[in-house]
């Protein structure tokens, strides 16, 4: 009885935990709709609650150097303390809201190289360690995003890569602890101008906030727009094209930049929205094998 009672309280021949998701992809602003299924194990428990979270992982600097942080940045309980019996089988229903600033991991049916995205389970069972699940989600762009996206495929952009930096952009209405650049390589028509275009949204239930950061390799030059959600008219290529031909082009060396975002210049705030599948989006990483290794980082103190 006495060693039960130590396996119990290490874990051992405890309760199960999985999440069905009825819908893996979302967009920002919508739900993830699921169950998350218990299962009793050899002995009687009481659960102390059931949480699902966001996770997914950013790039922090500390110092000289750079690395790689899991990290969860939105979190619900589903359901509070519980009696589950030896073998009992419960199923949770579930519709987990996701932020207007969660950043989008696939873009036309492409997974963006750099980002991933899983739904996290927390079974947290009392005198015991924590049980846990954590189930790959997609991402994918509001009509306002893709159109931005789409102008950019449309003039010859290539895309390079995403990633999160930790940090917040001055002056826009940002929550999340992180932002996502998306990364292009100069289309040839700008190239002797610029590098790469990195652009930035940060949304909200009314609008898109879009800052792009153009790298001309020895300053960097800012736009900052919104695109608001009911616009469905404004030519983004077109728009994009003008300011380069008549800011970037021309007039590079009188800007002068510094820093992720922190010093922007402001656009005439036109938005819109256009149809269309983007050019230059390449496939990226595998999003499981990195979900994987975001996954042994979470959980890592639970099983230790």
């Amino acid at each position: 009885m006495v060693f039960k009672k130590l396996l119990a309280a290490l874990g051992v021949g405890g309760p199960s935990v999985d999440t069905v998701l009825t819908n893996p992809a979302t967009r920002p602003g919508l739900s993830l709709e699921g169950q998350v299924l218990i299962r009793g194990g050899d002995h009687p428990v009481d659960i102390e609650h059931v949480a699902l979270g966001l996770v997914t992982q950013m790039e922090v600097e500390g110092g000289d150097t750079e690395f790689q942080a899991a990290t969860e940045f939105h979190r619900v309980v589903v359901s509070e303390g519980f009696h589950l019996a030896a073998g009992q089988e419960l199923s949770i229903p579930f519709s987990f809201p996701v932020p207007w600033e969660t950043p989008i991991t696939t873009v036309f049916g492409q997974h963006l190289h750099g980002m991933v995205m899983g739904l996290r389970t927390e079974l947290a069972v009392a005198r015991a360690v924590d049980k846990g699940d954590l189930d790959p989600v997609q991402v994918h762009p509001l009509p306002a995003q893709e159109a931005v996206l789409d102008a950019f495929g449309r003039l010859g952009f290539q895309f390079k890569g995403a990633d999160l930096e930790h940090g917040h952009i001055r002056g826009l209405p940002q929550t999340l602890p992180f932002y996502q650049e998306i990364e292009f390589y100069a289309a040839p028509a700008y190239a002797h101008a610029c590098r790469e275009v990195e652009v930035t949204f940060v949304t909200t239930p009314q609008a898109v906030d879009v800052v792009l950061e153009i790298d001309g390799g020895s300053h960097d030059i800012y736009l900052h727009f919104q695109v608001p959600h009911t616009d469905t008219t404004t030519d983004w290529a077109q728009y994009i094209d003008s300011w380069f031909q008549s800011t970037v082009l021309p007039n590079a060396h009188l800007f002068h930049g510094g820093g992720h975002k922190h010093e922007e210049s402001h656009g005439s705030g036109l938005a819109g929205v256009i149809g269309g599948a983007a050019l230059g989006f390449v496939g990226g990483m595998v999003a499981g094998e990195v979900l994987e290794e975001v996954a042994e980082e979470i959980f890592e103190d639970e099983e230790e």
